[in-house]
């Protein structure tokens, strides 16, 4: 047996096992020396500009005033964070929507208990010399993606909302961390990924300018990135999710009155870490996606329930969810954060 297949057998052995050295979640809390409550948190894949508010929300002590000593670890994909988060291998996910979404319909015990980013940065990338300005310009590309993801999944709904069809384009399967080589290369004419994520770090990479068809100014919008926890965790300790979520909503408001300082705040998180300006460039973006006209002025993290119908209908639609359930389904609106 080949060693990627022995892998992929032994996978759910090494979950399971890994789920039960965690313990349930419904186990109290851990507490640091200082008395607060170990909480771990997994991002959707290795850090960018857009997790700057949860390094700057424990440079400044936001989530030790909530009594949390949080941890925070990369991810590889919002499907593995869903999974890892439904069991309970860590105390928080952050996501995007519609891997919650088909988790939940696969009978995962997860949900959101709010969405920060509430307009997808979902968009196809390509360099400005393409001379792509519209939807109708991408009629005969080539296009770097990953099937099976959110982002391929929607993007026959992107292109019947701007009157294309499957077959005017080409999608060339691409592992996620290969996309941006395959357009620098010549090898696509663009790829399929979020404009807070890639396309910074293309262009400085490249030398070149990047530019974007965003699904949200093309007709289709829905949530991205939020806050997960277990079915479990929210059941047994209401009380920690409640000063999670709180503290993330407040981590969130205050970097986005001093950006500059949530960018430094990222120094050393990884060693895949981006440059500075890339990450300035990824959290600026990030900031325009905090709301949406039902929730403007409001607190990071508030959602409306008709964005959620609206979301869920999308991906309903697109096949990512068999049957479309109340947005309660996916989604605790107990713990929203204040204002």
């Amino acid at each position: 047996m080949k060693l990627r297949n022995l892998a992929a057998a032994l996978m759910p052995a090494f979950l399971l096992l890994a789920a039960t050295a965690c313990g349930s979640s419904s186990d109290e809390q851990a507490k640091n020396a200082q008395g607060l409550d170990k909480v771990t948190l997994t991002l959707n894949w290795y850090p960018y500009g857009e997790h700057a508010p949860f390094y700057f929300g424990k440079k400044q002590d936001i989530f030790a005033k909530h009594g949390i000593d949080l941890t925070i670890q990369a991810g590889q994909g919002s499907q593995k964070t869903v999974q890892a988060t439904a069991a309970g291998q860590t105390d928080f996910g952050w996501a995007d929507t519609p891997a919650l979404l088909s988790a939940v319909g696969q009978g995962m015990d997860v949900k959101s208990v709010g969405v920060f980013l509430q307009t997808t940065p979902s968009s196809v990338q390509f360099f400005s010399d393409k001379n792509i300005s519209s939807p109708a310009d991408l009629k005969g590309k080539t296009i770097a993606s990953t099937a099976g993801d959110a982002l391929s999944k929607t993007f026959p709904a992107f292109l019947k909302a701007n009157g294309l069809a499957p077959t005017d384009v080409t999608l060339q399967n691409t592992d996620p961390a290969g996309k941006m080589a395959a357009v620098m290369s010549g090898k696509t004419d663009a790829l399929l990924g979020f404009a807070t994520d890639q396309g910074p770090t293309m262009q400085e990479k490249a030398g070149k300018q990047v530019s974007y068809l965003k699904f949200a100014e093309h007709g289709l919008t829905f949530y991205s990135n939020g806050l997960l926890a277990s079915t479990d965790t929210i059941k047994n300790k209401q009380d920690l999710v409640k000063r999670m979520v709180a503290a993330t909503s407040e981590a969130w408001s205050a970097a986005e009155k001093d950006p500059a300082g949530a960018v430094t705040a990222m120094q050393g998180a990884s060693q895949q870490l981006p440059s500075e300006k890339v990450l300035t460039d990824q959290f600026n973006a990030t900031l325009q996606l905090l709301h949406t006209d039902a929730t403007k002025g409001q607190a990071p993290g508030i959602n409306d329930e008709s964005d959620w119908q609206k979301t869920i209908t999308v991906f309903a639609d697109a096949g990512v969810i068999g049957k479309a359930e109340s947005p309660s389904a996916y989604w605790d609106a107990s713990f929203a954060p204040k204002g």
